[in-house]
């Protein structure tokens, strides 16, 4: 993007811990949020400083826009964790907008990210047009589901899992202790997830707080027949009520995670049977989920979002896709189109079950795409002939693109529970 004139004396820069407050109040101006915090929130938002990590724009010594990586690993298909560069709360201030300061802080940070060797950066996208002008991909995508309890099917009177299992609600204690390695178990085998550090879970459980209230939300814990953690619910419930007087309450989840379908399910029954609730609200869901077929009557699950999630730009085609796993056997040639030129170039991608290699060559292109395009298909949701409908990806050879969709294409599909 060509940097406009006005833009010549903003300086793009890595903030200094003395400019972090300078920086979060930007930051806030960006997001349409009160601009000033109260020091105990500002001290609480400081352990998000990373020397080296956090880029401004300054005018005037005022700060204009936000820019914020860290440190993450996500889960390839088949369960190898890569290493990520995580872009977040990027924001530019509505006095400084289209001056090229987003495409200045990006180029930055995607160069460093290429030099630590960070396989892939990834990020939420607040707007689906911003991104793939920087080579990201939208790689997962989240559904939501609203559900009608008294119409499930269900029996009211359910009274616990009858696996022999048990739900019991826990305090934010125990799920700093027990939820970390559930999760872990759960992004070994699921493609789409991302890292999560201590500080996610003190978040999450008001150990830490970056907002100046904290509304508890309720935590209920599936143990399988053995005793073992295999499942974890966070939700709040709301406080509504009908003419009559009637209870008309909602839960929403904010999370849920399981590692076995039993646990899924569990908790699932768990939340549609809580007196005074009438309607469970999901949250983000993969949308592929168990949920609806997990009633007697699906249709009592309506979704009621479905969007683009996860965004992933390749910064090494290579380590990239000899992490992942193959379920078929298949040879193809890609030739990639970068406009940063981080990772553009023509590879030959030799997959089996048994592992792949991905190398430089000078044969005949079978596929030729861009490098966003290819990070969709990196995690094993886009369909490359649906790609080619689209005229996003060109067919070189006839057949190539659902030779390319039996090679990539995964039989569950990925999901990142996380916002960041």
């Amino acid at each position: 993007m060509t940097t406009s004139r006005s833009s010549v004396d903003v300086d793009v820069r890595v903030i200094t811990e003395g400019e972090f407050a300078d920086w979060q109040r930007a930051l806030n101006t960006g997001f349409l949020r009160p601009p000033t915090l109260s020091p105990e929130v500002l001290e609480a938002r400081r352990r998000q400083f990373v020397p080296g990590r956090l880029l401004g724009a300054f005018d005037g010594g005022r700060c204009v826009a936000t820019f914020r990586s860290f440190g993450q690993e996500v889960t390839a298909v088949g369960g190898t964790p890569v290493q990520a560069d995580a872009i977040s709360n990027v924001t530019v201030s509505p006095t400084h907008r289209r001056r090229g300061l987003l495409s200045r802080m990006m180029t930055r940070d995607l160069a460093a990210a290429k030099e630590r060797g960070d396989v892939v950066a990834t990020l939420i996208a607040a707007e689906y047009p911003i991104y793939g002008r920087y080579g990201f991909g939208p790689a997962t995508t989240t559904a939501e589901w609203t559900v009608d309890v008294p119409r499930t099917g269900l029996d009211p009177r359910w009274a616990g899992p009858d696996d022999g299992g048990r739900v019991d609600l826990v305090d934010g204690e125990d799920v700093r202790k027990f939820g970390p390695d559930l999760h872990e178990r759960l992004r070994r085998a699921q493609p789409g997830v991302v890292s999560r550090d201590e500080l996610w879970w003190q978040l999450h459980t008001g150990a830490v707080r970056f907002h100046a209230t904290w509304d508890e939300p309720f935590y209920a814990l599936y143990r399988s027949p053995a005793g073992e953690v295999e499942g974890l619910v966070t939700y709040v419930c709301d406080d509504t009520w009908g003419d009559s007087k009637q209870p008309l309450n909602a839960a929403t989840v904010r999370g849920l995670i399981a590692t076995t379908p039993a646990a899924e399910r569990a908790l699932w029954h768990y939340l549609c049977s809580i007196d005074w609730v009438v309607k469970v609200k999901s949250g983000g869901r993969a949308p592929d989920d168990l949920l609806p077929q997990l009633l007697p009557d699906p249709r009592a699950a309506r979704i009621t979002t479905q969007a683009d999630w996860l965004w992933v730009r390749l910064l090494d085609v290579v380590r990239a896709f000899e992490a992942r796993t193959y379920e078929g056997t298949g040879a193809l040639v890609l030739e990639v189109a970068d406009r940063a030129s981080l990772a553009g170039g023509r590879y030959l991608l030799d997959a089996s079950p048994q592992g792949a290699s991905v190398e430089p060559t000078s044969r005949a292109a079978d596929l030729t795409l861009d490098v966003g395009d290819l990070a969709a298909l990196w995690l094993g949701d886009a369909s490359v002939v649906r790609l080619a409908a689209l005229g996003r990806v060109r067919e070189e050879r006839a057949g190539a693109a659902r030779e390319a969709d039996a090679l990539l294409r995964t039989s569950r599909r990925p999901w990142c529970p996380d916002v960041f």
